[in-house]
């Protein structure tokens, strides 16, 4: 077993971490690969000048600053195991660095932009299925990995609310609007049942053949919903609308936080800079003396 096979192991049995974050480290760490393979370096034997000069490298092919920090902290990470493992005796990355993670602010959608959204129908019967999708996600919050994985019996329609796995394989519970719920119960009643063929599944959204939701589909619907709105989104874009409105609409931060997911609240902190801004606009553009 190579080194970089032993550290997935370790990612996975020891630390526990989902599969989605394991593939983010191996596909940063196989792209350094690549770049020592090219200096005629083994895994191992890199140095801080090969970090930075991949660094340099990722921010002139265009690569966004969490991008380049999720490198960071896959690298720092295989250098620690590495050091534990005895297999290298000093740490090239003690020193490094993260760039400023949130140098641009997230982009939310406003609250008519995401009603618009909300209310653009597609033609075809599967829209019901991927209208409660998107209607989960902003009254929700939740990411797509989120949004694919949940069960039937995750579902608590009467005290409305769901429970979620979210990264780290850490369970929360959050809130779920009567919107949400009832266009869930209409695809549950009117779609899913002929997705499954009178087949079984735990999961409560399933592909055209009666599979488990896949990241691929859930963008594809996404992105048809918004050409037919004339909005350009992501899922992120709904994300970000769901903790902005909030902070906009006087939720405190540590419950944004929890809904949210974040482990750390520094993470959900850059909302409150994009709700200043806009309180701020909305002073600049509507207060007689602001100018």
């Amino acid at each position: 077993m190579d080194v970089l096979e032993s550290f997935i192991s370790y990612l996975s049995i020891e630390r526990g971490l989902s599969r989605n974050t394991v593939d983010s480290y191996v596909l940063d760490l196989k792209g350094f690969f690549t770049f020592l393979g090219e200096r005629g370096r083994a895994q191992q034997a890199f140095t801080r000048e090969d970090i930075v000069d991949y660094l340099g490298r990722l921010k002139d092919g265009g690569y966004s600053t969490a991008s380049v920090c999720r490198f960071i902290s896959s690298v720092k990470s295989f250098s620690r195991y590495m050091i534990t493992e005895k297999i290298i005796s000093e740490d090239s990355t003690e020193t490094l660095r993260n760039p400023k993670q949130w140098d641009r602010l997230p982009k939310a959608l406003s609250f008519d932009d995401i009603k618009t959204l909300l209310e653009t129908e597609v033609k075809g019967e599967r829209y019901v299925r991927d209208a409660a999708m998107l209607e989960l996600m902003y009254s929700s919050g939740l990411r797509v990995s989120e949004i694919i994985s949940i069960k039937i019996n995750d579902l608590n329609f009467e005290a409305g609310f769901l429970r979620v796995l979210g990264k780290g394989a850490k369970e929360r519970i959050v809130p779920m609007n009567k919107r949400a719920a009832n266009k869930i119960k209409k695809y549950m009643l009117e779609l899913r049942p002929s997705l499954l063929k009178g087949r079984q599944s735990p999961f409560l959204y399933l592909t055209g053949r009666g599979m488990p939701m896949t990241r691929q589909r859930f963008w594809q619907a996404l992105k048809k919903l918004g050409n037919l709105a004339g909005l350009k989104i992501t899922p992120h874009s709904i994300r970000h609308s769901f903790a902005t409105h909030l902070l906009d609409g006087g939720a405190d931060l540590r419950s944004v936080q929890k809904m949210l997911g974040h482990a750390d609240i520094s993470t959900t902190q850059i909302y409150t800079k994009v709700s200043a801004d806009r309180i701020r606009k909305a002073y600049l553009d509507h207060h007689p003396r602001a100018k």
